[in-house]
């Protein structure tokens, strides 16, 4: 009786060591299907010309400040386009 017991810890140490390497090789298995998806998911980003957030974010930030800017010097011309226009005297104002 103790040859089968010691034969059957054998099996299941046995049993066990090839769940442990089919285990490990579904791991590397798993691992090399995420790298592949990536690299298909970045080349299908790179077909599709798409932009990254950051780009994104930092165009939208030079679109404001432009748009600030025009606002600022439209308010400029109006303010001097609302001043009256000097009378001219005859004298030149020109000092050249």
């Amino acid at each position: 009786m103790k040859d089968q017991g010691s034969g059957r810890a054998r099996v299941m140490d046995d049993l066990a060591g090839m769940a442990g390497g089919a285990f490990s090789v579904l791991t590397g298995i798993r691992a090399e299907i995420e790298a592949i998806a990536k690299a298909q998911a970045e080349a299908i980003i790179r077909r599709l010309d798409l932009v990254r957030r950051e780009e994104l974010d930092a165009a939208m930030d030079v679109a404001r400040r432009a748009r600030e800017q025009a606002e600022d010097l439209a308010a400029r011309v109006a303010a001097l386009e609302a001043r009256p226009a000097p009378k001219s005297g005859g004298k030149s104002s020109s000092n050249t």
